[in-house]
């Protein structure tokens, strides 16, 4: 399994490779045989995080060498994410190269379908060809010859994904996007222990100010200031609430000035990043998680996180995260602040929707996000990759 970013580094794609790694390398057959022998490769050095606790070996940093010779030693390799090196070394190697979308990094320079220029969503420039307008995007935010090796890359890239024994799609939304051969679509899974972690219905946290919270990394995509502009809106009506940004990023010191620059410090804080019992201890006065996306967002794992731990979820209508949300959300459309606002109003104005779409959320999460699903949709398509390339 072949991971640009890895733990200790932190992120979506990070949590699922981790999780994913380890539920693999403890299946075991109806024998008690293990079915997988895994090794993750990454580029992330190891810093404090102790491998050696992981069940499966984790190489890090490797030369192409030592990559080549790992691939070639592999029944099946397994991309999270469309890098160039292990594809390529897989194709060469007649391996059976199974791609993971976590992003959009095979039909879109940037991976995020985000025209930069005037920050709307990309109808598919690349793969229609206007590869002008490819270039423009990327030119507004790196040099030219920094944009003309991205666009390079992409044929390669999308050539041999094109070609992969199977492509995983993270959503139905995302495999639409994509548009690849040999594609289905396998959501990601929560572990258990956090399911069993899941909060109560919170009746008896009604007194005092309902707390709206938004998780995850601080950076552009994920429209914070729509989400502040509508906590504003809200006060200047006269509700009284608490908001969290919980998480850290580049978008931080914007974040805090605006916050100042309005006044809203009085009722919103940014905690930056929390694990373990800060996080839990926070999250446990949260009663509703606010994802105000402005990005096609492949899944949503903080999403499918607080839906599983019971948790009310107002989303952005947008890319995989409608989906993940289903109809047991507040849904608005991205980036209009008035509409998020009206979503907000509607629990301060009735609270026992905590309860009511929290519990539904939970419901949802366990139905189609447990761990079990995804390490056997994951199983299935490796073994029937690899019974392809020897039949």
């Amino acid at each position: 399994m072949y991971s640009h970013f890895f733990a200790p580094s932190v992120g979506g794609v990070e949590t699922v490779v981790l999780s994913l790694a380890r539920g693999l390398s403890e299946l075991r057959s109806d024998a008690g045989t293990k079915e997988f022998e895994v090794t993750v490769v990454t580029q992330t050095p190891a810093k404090e995080f102790s491998d050696a606790a992981l069940p499966y070996r984790i190489v890090r940093q490797p030369s192409i060498a030592l990559l080549a010779k790992l691939i070639r030693g592999a029944d099946v390799v397994h991309a999270a994410g469309p890098a160039l090196a292990p594809l390529i070394l897989g194709f060469l190697t007649r391996k059976p190269v199974v791609v993971e979308h976590h992003g959009y990094q095979a039909v879109c320079l940037n991976g995020i379908l985000l025209h930069q220029p005037d920050r709307k969503i990309c109808p598919g420039h690349f793969q229609a060809g206007g590869y002008s307008e490819c270039m423009r995007c990327q030119a507004s935010e790196i040099s030219r010859l920094r944009s003309w090796i991205n666009l390079s890359l992409m044929f390669p890239r999308n050539f041999i994904v094109r070609r992969a024994a199977a492509n995983i799609a993270v959503t139905h939304y995302v495999e639409k996007r994509l548009a690849l051969p040999r594609s289905s679509v396998v959501y990601h899974g929560i572990e258990e222990p956090l399911a069993r972690a899941a909060t109560q219905p919170s009746a008896g946290k009604a007194a005092g100010r309902i707390c709206f919270a938004c998780v995850g990394r601080l950076v552009r995509e994920k429209g914070l200031p729509v989400l502040l502009e509508a906590a504003g809106q809200l006060r200047e009506a006269g509700y009284d609430f608490e908001l969290l940004l919980i998480g850290d990023g580049p978008e931080r010191p914007q974040l805090e000035a605006h916050i100042a620059r309005e006044r809203l410090g009085d009722f919103v804080r940014v905690t930056g990043y929390l694990t373990g019992e800060a996080f839990a201890a926070v999250l446990e006065n949260v009663r509703v998680v606010v994802m105000p996306s402005i990005w096609e967002e492949t899944a949503g794992l903080a999403a499918i996180e607080q839906m599983m731990r019971g948790k009310l979820v107002i989303a952005s209508e947008i890319g995989g995260l409608g989906e993940v949300v289903g109809e047991a959300a507040l849904r608005f459309p991205a980036g209009e602040a008035a509409a998020l606002a009206g979503c907000m109003r509607k629990v301060l104005q009735d609270p026992a929707l905590i309860d009511t779409l929290g519990l539904r959320a939970r419901q949802r999460a366990v139905a189609l996000f447990s761990r079990g699903r995804m390490l056997e949709g994951h199983a299935g398509i490796y073994k029937e990759a690899l019974r392809k390339t020897k039949g």
